[in-house]
C-alpha cells in the first residue's frame, strides 16, 4: 500500500483529497502547514507528497526545499490559478508537478498514478522484503494482494500462483511444463493449453494492453518470462 501525505492549511481539502486516496488504495497522512508535514516525513516512510504552496507557520516552498535535502520523494503542488509564479517557483526547487484547485478528480488521481509509477520504477521507494515490484505491478506475498499502479487486481489462486513464480524470476524463462509442474504440483502431460489459458488471463489483468503485453512475454517455442 502506498503512503502518501496531503499537506494544506485548509482541513476541508485535506479531508475531500484523503477520502479520494483512500478509495484508490491508498494509506494517507495528515498535515497543515509545511513543519507538520517535515515531521512526519522523518518518522513514516512516505512515497508521495500532496503540497499546498501557501501555508501558515511554513510554506510549501520552504517545506520543498527542506524536503529536498534529504529526499527525493515525489512532491505534487496544490496551487490556485493565480499562482503562477510560485508554480514556476516550486518546479524549479524541486517539486514534480503541480493541480490547480478546483481539483479534477480523474486529473489527481492520474498524476498520483504517474508519480508513483516513476518513483518505484526508479527504485526510490522502499520496498518491503515480501513485496516484488515490476513496472507498475506490485506482488505483496503477505497479504496475497497485486497491484497495478496502486489498483488492486483480483486474481484467482492459480492466476497469483504463476505471477509469482514469474515475478520471482524476472528474465527467466519457463516452459509451460515447469509452470503447471511449479504451480500446480502434478505430472505435465499435454497441459501446455492450460498454462495459456491462465497466461492469457493474466495478462488481460496486469498488463496495459495484453495485444502487447511489457512484462508478461510469450517466448515463442520455450515458454513464459517476466520481463523488467
Amino acid at each position: 500500500m502506498y503512503r502518501i501525505l496531503v499537506c494544506d492549511d485548509e482541513k476541508d481539502i485535506v479531508s475531500a483529497l484523503k477520502i479520494y486516496l483512500m478509495a484508490d488504495g491508498y494509506q494517507v497522512f495528515e498535515a497543515y502547514n509545511g513543519r507538520e508535514a517535515l515531521e512526519i516525513l522523518k518518522s513514516e516512510d512516505i512515497h508521495l507528497v500532496l503540497m499546498d504552496i501557501m501555508m501558515p507557520e511554513m510554506d510549501g516552498i520552504t517545506a520543498m526545499l527542506k524536503i529536498r535535502e534529504v529526499s527525493n520523494v515525489p512532491v505534487i503542488l496544490l496551487t490556485a490559478k493565480s499562482e503562477d509564479t510560485d508554480k514556476v517557483l516550486g518546479l524549479t526547487v524541486g517539486a514534480d508537478d503541480y493541480v490547480t484547485k478546483p481539483f479534477n478528480t480523474v486529473e489527481l488521481q492520474a498524476r498520483v498514478k504517474s508519480q508513483l509509477r516513476r518513483y518505484m520504477k526508479l527504485g526510490g521507494g522502499t520496498v518491503r522484503p515480501d513485496t516484488i515490484v515490476i513496472g507498475g505491478i506490485e506482488l505483496n506475498d503477505v497479504t496475497k494482494e497485486v497491484t497495478l499502479d496502486g489498483d488492486k487486481v483480483q486474481l484467482t489462486r492459480t492466476e497469483y500462483d504463476i505471477l509469482k513464480l514469474l515475478m520471482q524470476h524476472p528474465g527467466q524463462v519457463f516452459s509451460p511444463n515447469e509452470i503447471y509442474e511449479k504451480v500446480w504440483n502434478d505430472n505435465p502431460f499435454r497441459n501446455e493449453n492450460t498454462v495459456a489459458v491462465h497466461i492469457r488471463h493474466l495478462r488481460e489483468k496486469v498488463e496495459y494492453n495484453p495485444a502487447e503485453p511489457r512484462h508478461l512475454k510469450v517466448v515463442w517455442g520455450r515458454g513464459y518470462k517476466m520481463e523488467v
